[in-house]
């Protein structure tokens, strides 16, 4: 069991001294599973490395990016041979026409694609570019979807908003917040009441098509259809979030598993093999509105910077050429799902579960969770114990309950086995 973690203490209490809270991300403090943060040395395939040496098997992956596991040499290589030529030019390079015409050809929605820094970047810019485009102010967001720490979307956010116990954030100024309209997931008449109460004011609807930021939530049978519908008759651009679930559902993202085309979609994590990174696209009609082409301004020097290029384009030539990669991680996931509950079930616990391909979450109660309300009522304070006994036995959760974990291809059935008998030790303990 991993018990030893003096240098993580150690380091936690001298990174408070000089950065706010200790970490530079806010659900990286353990504040909702208790303890303190573990800080990594280093990662490899599905294990990473605490710096007291103690490996853990890992399903983050950095929140995301790592679908083909930590450090794997098809990434690794291709920064390498980057770097060789500088790590930024503040100028065009033939990797950016590249890697936009792989999203161009893999999302459906996508006709023309700008490269940003971030997942926030991205929403951030498809908002304003959406708002260029109609001449309208509003937009509707869904109580627990998480787009980022932009002003417009810290309204009834998900994830490290829902950890920290921060319904909304100080610095956000009433006026922004008059223009977010926010509506439960999964409730087409609460969408249909907003548009009617604000006809013809509402520039744009984003949402993650499957949240992870509240747990992996999924859509019900007909609701993404809906929202679709609702835009195309109010003339409002539909954006899909898939900053977490783009290039990690399917090649195309979660629009190409559902069968429904948004105007617009943000795009992260995946796309940079783990640099920062980020994008947004859609139509051309749309994208023509983006300076130097239209009038809606957005620019960044490290946009499109060569060493984020590199390893975006080696992650995603290899999954479009891989496509066995999602019934392989997908079958992992169901082995995780179908083992767990096979112990929740032996000893007669009460939760409700969750997977689409390679995500997947576990909540601890009575409910089926739908939404950010049903999510809020599952038991956090028995994950986090739950977190802490199976982070003893080197198996690291997301440390937080409103985290979808994310699994990776390095995964193997002897990993998988080995996170179902912690489990059933872990519960033993605790219960």
């Amino acid at each position: 069991m991993n018990t030893n973690i003096e240098k993580s203490k150690a380091l936690f209490s001298a990174a408070k001294e000089v950065i706010p809270g200790g970490v530079n991300s806010p659900v990286r403090a353990f504040k909702a599973v208790g303890g303190d943060p573990l800080f990594i040395k280093s990662a490899k395939g599905a294990y990473i490395y605490d710096a007291d040496d103690n490996r853990y098997i890992e399903l983050i992956n950095s929140w995301g990016p790592m679908i083909i596991g930590h450090a794997n040499p098809i990434i690794s290589d291709a920064v390498k041979q980057a770097v060789e030529g500088s790590l930024s030019f503040g100028a065009p390079t033939e990797a950016e026409v590249h890697i936009a015409r792989k999203i161009v050809s893999m999302v459906p929605s996508i006709e023309k694609v700008r490269m940003v820094n971030s997942g926030t970047e991205a929403t951030m810019s498809a908002i304003r570019v959406a708002r260029g485009y109609t001449g309208r102010d509003k937009i509707i967001k869904f109580e627990g979807c998480y787009h980022g720490h932009g002003d417009s979307f810290l309204i009834a956010a998900g994830s490290g908003m829902a950890t920290m116990g921060v319904p909304n954030s100080p610095g956000v100024t009433a006026g922004t917040a008059k223009d977010t309209l926010t509506a439960a997931y999964n409730d087409l008449e609460a969408v249909e009441k907003l548009v009617a109460q604000n006809k013809g004011e509402i520039a744009a609807l984003i949402i993650e098509p499957v949240p992870g930021n509240m747990g992996c939530i999924l859509p019900k049978e007909g609701y993404l259809e809906g929202l679709r519908e609702i835009c195309t008759k109010e003339g409002i651009v539909l954006i899909f979030d898939e900053v977490m679930t783009g290039f990690r559902l399917a090649p195309g993202g979660a629009q190409e598993l559902y069968g429904v085309t948004p105007d617009m979609t943000t795009l992260g994590k995946i796309i940079g093999g783990g640099m920062p990174v980020g994008a947004y696209g859609g139509k051309k009609e749309i994208m023509d509105h983006v300076s130097p082409d239209g009038p809606v301004y957005q620019a960044g020097t490290l946009s499109g910077n060569p060493i984020a290029m590199a390893s975006g384009r080696a992650m995603l030539d290899y999954l479009s050429t891989h496509p066995e990669v999602y019934e392989t991680i997908g079958a992992t996931c169901e082995r995780l799902d179908l083992g767990i509950r096979a112990v929740l079930d032996k000893m007669g616990l009460k939760y409700y579960s969750t997977r689409l391909g390679s995500m997947y979450s576990l909540f601890f109660g009575e409910h089926e969770v739908v939404d950010f309300e049903t999510a809020k009522q599952c038991d956090t304070a028995l994950f986090g114990k739950y977190f802490q006994a199976m982070l003893k036995r080197g198996v690291y959760f997301p440390p937080s309950q409103f985290e979808s974990l994310f699994l990776s291809t390095a995964l193997t059935d002897q990993d998988v086995d080995h996170i179902v008998t912690a489990t059933e030790e872990s519960l033993k303990e605790i219960l």
